[in-house]
């Protein structure tokens, strides 16, 4: 075990107390300027430590950092999770740091997360909002075979992985709105960003990015009104550890029946969990606009809406507003 792992462990066993530094350079067998280094790295990390010259370190009783060590501890997943963890304290955009570990031939269930994003990314480039420690920033790797054309889907599984696990933990009334969002009053909790690499006609990997608010205890102006978090919402903060374990799980359970039965279930399931059926709504698409009332998804996850007119129109991509 590593240095840096000891000391985290040693300070574990005496959470709420303090323990000396030369006790920790005695049972490690390290000088005190190795302890003094891991210490400031765990630290930086976000594991809340106390240093004081006389009494030496103390770890909190309760923390909530996001490194692979944590993730693991509990987590009750077969692939997703359970290989590589990538962690950063601060990043541009989890999606673009997976994007490029799966052109590395990263496996499948490989998971990049970090505190904070600088470049945060939604859909058509627009910026997610990333405070540190706050919010669960997360990228899932995922090898699926099957045409490009499906992938879309993905994005639908995901968004019920996350409903899933946010009513096994929070009593909230969760909302799932086409194709990406998860609302709660009408306020977008969290957001999905799927994006695809391929080789000539077949997937060769899928980044599902996640962006949930949970401990975010305000926004800025331009967002306030669109934006809600699980602390404003239930007045309580929450582990993100213990919802990244419980999404990771959901999505497991939901990936094999997408890879075994078909996409049918989960559509099922969606459509239980969206409040969109029957709405009106207006999908501005890149070169037209349609309004209409919600009937449904259709088999491959398209949404269908019908005009004043009576006509049916299939969306596959478009930016949906709830008139």
């Amino acid at each position: 075990m590593a240095a840096k792992d000891q000391i985290l462990l040693h300070l574990e066993k005496r959470k709420g107390d303090w323990i000396s530094g030369e006790s920790l350079t005695r049972k490690l067998a390290v000088s005190r300027s190795t302890i003094e280094k891991h210490i400031s790295q765990l630290m930086n990390d976000g594991y809340p430590i106390e240093s004081s010259p006389k009494k030496g370190y103390l770890l909190q009783k309760t923390w909530d950092v996001l490194t692979p060590r944590e993730i693991r501890d509990g987590l009750e997943t077969k692939v997703l999770g359970k290989r590589d963890i990538v962690y950063f304290t601060e990043a541009d955009s989890t999606n673009t740091k997976a994007k490029d570990l799966a052109t590395k031939h990263a496996p499948e269930g490989a998971l990049v997360l970090s505190e904070k994003q600088t470049r945060g990314r939604g859909r058509n480039e627009r910026n997610w909002f990333s405070p540190s420690r706050d919010g669960i920033y997360l990228s899932l790797i995922l090898r699926p075979t099957i045409p490009p054309r499906e992938a879309p889907m993905l994005t639908l599984l995901t968004a019920v992985a996350v409903a899933e696990a946010l009513l096994s933990l929070t009593r909230l009334k969760i909302a799932i709105k086409w194709p990406n969002d998860i609302l709660v009053g009408g306020k977008k909790l969290a957001g999905i960003l799927t994006e695809i690499g391929t080789q000539e006609d077949s997937t060769d990997y899928v980044v599902v990015g996640l962006g949930l608010n949970v401990n975010t205890p305000r926004f800025p102006d331009d967002i306030r009104d669109k934006a809600t978090s699980i602390l404003i919402e239930t007045g309580k903060r929450l582990s993100r550890v213990r919802i990244i374990r419980e999404y990771l799980k959901w999505y497991e359970a939901y990936y094999e029946v997408f890879k075994n039965i078909g996409f049918e279930p989960i559509r099922k399931r969606w459509r239980e969990l969206t409040n969109m059926i029957g709405q009106q709504i207006s999908v501005q698409m890149i070169d037209k606009r349609y309004s209409g009332e919600v009937q449904d998804i259709d088999k491959d996850g398209a949404l269908i809406i019908t005009d004043r007119t009576g006509k049916s129109h299939r969306i596959i991509f478009g930016d949906v507003t709830v008139i």
